[in-house]
């Protein structure tokens, strides 16, 4: 089948197409760059909501009571679940998510698992554009979820409207050592399984830190406790979003971020296909391995062989000659 029409079935409603789709998209086929060029006017609609934590916190158990409450509301959900990678496969090593199975015969809700592939940072490559894709497809709300790694977990930023941190009472030490990392960019805070432990203990550490956060604006992050599991508060935790939503929209913040993340998504394509063009000149010329017996002799130092090669490739007839990139088509 072509991409135009699946493209035409995506749009149509066929969960079947939009999974291939983004399968293209994924598997960074040139085909998925096709996917993007077609989809990328219909995107920019929806809510896009960043979910991150350190594991085992409930995120994916919240990720579910919050599309079953959006589902009551009639809006359709997307969800981006980000998984580690098989060491052996290099697939999503949790598959589709056991725990969100209850919604996966709604015809309103799309799940799609991803594996890192060994990306750090929380979230897989491709995150953004299959996010895209399903902004595309034409779902109300997107919720990325991250793989769960601790406090150099801040790639969501990227990609989420609002930035939701989910953390668990008894963290003690660990919420401070967070607060260099994950902790300086939630905009809305959930201590879940507040039904063990000290809770209130932990929602006041958070206030705590938050407060000495001068940095932060207008904006205040609430701090929600829940007990997914029973849904216990989670109504509360899904206002507290939409609440960031509202502040966004009426001072203009909206906009301006997703500017931003144009911006920064046109940069990311240009450095990658710069560096594929780049090796590419460097692989067909041959003098890699001779540079870098070089190095190993001490004749020259890494980075002058760099700029050699370099200055190479910008010299190159057929760099000369490349016909423009995607980002800049798109631009």
């Amino acid at each position: 089948m072509s991409t135009d029409s699946l493209v035409e079935e995506a749009l149509a409603g066929s969960p079947q197409a939009l999974a291939r789709l983004i399968s293209l998209v994924e598997d960074g086929d040139p085909e998925g760059q096709a996917v993007l060029r077609a989809l990328h006017p219909r995107a920019g609609r929806a809510d896009l909501i960043g979910v991150t934590g350190p594991p085992g916190v409930g995120k994916s158990t919240l990720v579910d009571a919050w599309t079953a409450s959006l589902r009551r509301g009639g809006k359709t959900v997307g969800i981006v679940a980000v998984d580690p990678s098989s060491p052996f496969t290099g697939g999503a090593l949790l598959g589709d998510r056991v725990r969100m199975q209850d919604h996966s015969t709604d015809p309103g809700v799309f799940i799609r698992s991803m594996a890192t592939r060994g990306h750090l940072g929380g979230l897989a490559p491709a995150t953004a554009d299959v996010a895209k894709v399903l902004d595309a497809a034409g779902y109300d709300v997107i919720f990325i979820e991250t793989v769960g790694t601790g406090q150099a977990e801040v790639d969501v930023v990227g990609v989420g409207d609002t930035v939701v941190i989910v953390l668990v009472p008894g963290l003690g030490d660990a919420v401070q050592a967070m607060k260099a990392g994950i902790m300086e960019i939630g905009e809305a805070f959930v201590v879940n399984k507040a039904d063990h432990g000290d809770a209130d203990r932990t929602v006041a550490e958070i206030t705590m830190l938050l407060h000495l956060n001068p940095d932060r604006g207008d904006w205040r992050p609430p701090v929600v406790k829940t007990v997914a599991t029973s849904a216990q508060g989670t109504d509360d935790a899904l206002a507290a979003i939409e609440a960031h939503r509202r502040f966004l929209v009426a001072n203009g913040l909206l906009e301006r971020r997703r500017r931003d993340r144009r911006r920064a998504e046109i940069l990311r394509v240009v450095e990658s296909k710069a560096r594929d063009r780049a090796l590419d000149l460097i692989r067909r010329g041959g003098r890699l391995d001779e540079l870098a017996e070089r190095v190993y002799r001490g004749e020259l130092d890494p980075s002058t062989a760099a700029d050699e090669l370099l200055t190479e490739s910008a010299q190159s007839p057929q760099s000369a000659q490349s016909p423009p990139s995607d980002a800049n088509r798109q631009s």
